[in-house]
C-alpha cells in the first residue's frame, strides 16, 4: 500500500522528539513507548506488525512480529490515527538523548537499512522487518551489525541516533566505521564487518576488534554516540573510571 503523506516538525536540540501533523484519518506507527503527547482527536491502537499489508493473515502478522522480537524490539507497535475533523498533532522522542533523523524512503530507493534499535515512527503503508547480514564477518560480531532493520515504503520515516548525526554521500567509496557508529545506509550500499587490522592494534589500540565496512555509492548516517559507548562512559565500571578517580586524586594533592 502506498503511504500515507504527513507534515513534521522536529524539535528540540541535543534531546529531539518530532511532532507529526496528521490530516483526518491519517495514521503514524511507532515503537511502543515512544509517544511524548498527542493532541484531542487522536485515537491509538496497539497491534501485531506494522499494518503495511492489510490483508496478511494472522501467521503472517505473527512471522513479522516473532522477527522483530529477535533484533530486540517490541512485537506489538502502536497505529496513532486522526478521528477528528481538522489538523491534529501526536509527537514522539526517542528512547534515549540524541537526534532525529527524518528520511523520505521515496528520495532512497524505497528502501533503507536501519541500525536494529534506531527504528522511531514512519507513515502508515512503511514495511519494517528484519535483515539478517549473511556475510561471515558481520556473523562472528553476532550483534552490532549482525541483525539490522529494513524500511521499506514511499513515504516519510523517522530514526533515532546518540550524539551528533553525520550524513555522508560515497561515490564509489570506502568508508571504515566504528561498528556502533552506523545509523542507517540506503540499500544499494554494500555492508561487511571485519577486522581492525593487525593483532597489536586489536589488542592495544582501543578502537574494538571489528570495524564495519561500506562499500558503493549512496548515502550514509553515522552518530557519534551510540547508546552503547554512553553507558560505558556513565558506568561506575566504565572507560572513564580510571580518569575520574584520577581526576579526584589529583584535586585532592592539590588542596
Amino acid at each position: 500500500m502506498r503511504s500515507h503523506e504527513i507534515d513534521y516538525k522536529i524539535m528540540g536540540e541535543s534531546i529531539q522528539l518530532v511532532e507529526v501533523e496528521l490530516d483526518p484519518q491519517e495514521t503514524v506507527i511507532a515503537e511502543a513507548g515512544a509517544m511524548v503527547y498527542m493532541e484531542e482527536g487522536i485515537a491509538f491502537e496497539t497491534r501485531l506488525g506494522d499494518g503495511s499489508q492489510p490483508n496478511q493473515n494472522f501467521l503472517g502478522k505473527l512471522f513479522s512480529a516473532g522477527a522483530r522480537a529477535l533484533t530486540g524490539e517490541s512485537i506489538f507497535m502502536t497505529h496513532f490515527t486522526n478521528r477528528g475533523y481538522g489538523k491534529r498533532h501526536v509527537a514522539f522522542a526517542a528512547p534515549y538523548p540524541g537526534t532525529i533523523i527524518p528520511i523520505d524512503l521515496q528520495k532512497s530507493g524505497n528502501r533503507l537499512i536501519v541500525q536494529k534499535d534506531g527504528f522511531l515512527c514512519a507513515a502508515l503503508g512503511t514495511q519494517i522487518s528484519m535483515q539478517f547480514n549473511r556475510k561471515l564477518g558481520a556473523g562472528l560480531v553476532g550483534g552490532e551489525g549482525f541483525i539490522l532493520q529494513r524500511l521499506e515504503g514511499d513515504g516519510m520515516a523517522f530514526v533515532h541516533a546518540g550524539g551528533t548525526v553525520i550524513e555522508k554521500q560515497l561515490n564509489n567509496e570506502v568508508l571504515r566505521i566504528d561498528t556502533g557508529c552506523i545509523v542507517a545506509f540506503e540499500s544499494q550500499i554494500d555492508f561487511d564487518v571485519e577486522t581492525s587490522g593487525s593483532l597489536k592494534s586489536m589488542v592495544f589500540g582501543g578502537e574494538g576488534l571489528f570495524l564495519a565496512t561500506l562499500r558503493g555509492t549512496g548515502r550514509v548516517w553515522l552518530q557519534s554516540m551510540p547508546i552503547s559507548k554512553l553507558i560505558r562512559a556513565i558506568s561506575p565500571y566504565g572507560n572513564n573510571t580510571g580518569k575520574e578517580s584520577r581526576s579526584i586524586l589529583g584535586g585532592l594533592l592539590e588542596g
